[in-house]
């Protein structure tokens, strides 16, 4: 019994502190995709592209996968926002793809095949779709069938 009027006498102790301070609501976040840095760090890889394009081109595969390798953490970045815009999408896409095709000169196939397989689900998934987004999903999807042809 003695128990039973300790416990009561706590609840009732408890029950008169003072109210919980309410939730603070959370400040609308910034759409990181118009901020400055997103569209800076979407023209850098774009450029880098390019330039690893002309390199693999020209048969330079080293300098190339140099460069892959060093813009992979920008890639990866402009993927963290919610809803990347076509351009960084584009530019992602375009890196993964060389990538695939750097992997696939180096006899990697399994590696580049998931690499390709990413630009399939890339595209397949893109709203809303255009020819130019149906294309690249053909393209991923053609070299996805290419690396099964190697296995």
């Amino acid at each position: 019994m003695r128990r039973i009027v300790i416990a009561a006498a706590a609840a009732a102790t408890l029950a008169c502190g003072p109210a919980p301070q309410p939730a603070q609501q959370p400040k609308p976040a910034v759409e990181q995709t118009t901020l400055p840095w997103y569209r800076q760090s979407t023209e850098e890889l774009a450029a880098f592209n390019r330039q690893a394009e002309e390199l693999f081109q020209d048969g330079q595969f080293q300098q190339a996968a140099a460069i892959i390798g060093q813009t992979q953490p920008l890639a990866d970045k402009l993927l963290t926002v919610s809803r990347p815009t076509l351009e960084a999408m584009e530019a992602t896409s375009d890196h993964d793809a060389l990538y695939g095709r750097m992997l696939l000169h180096n006899g990697q196939i399994g590696w580049a095949r998931m690499t390709f397989q990413k630009n399939v689900v890339r595209w397949r998934a893109w709203k809303p779709q255009t020819p130019e987004t149906e294309a690249r999903a053909k393209a991923a999807a053609d070299a996805v069938a290419d690396c099964d042809k190697r296995m």
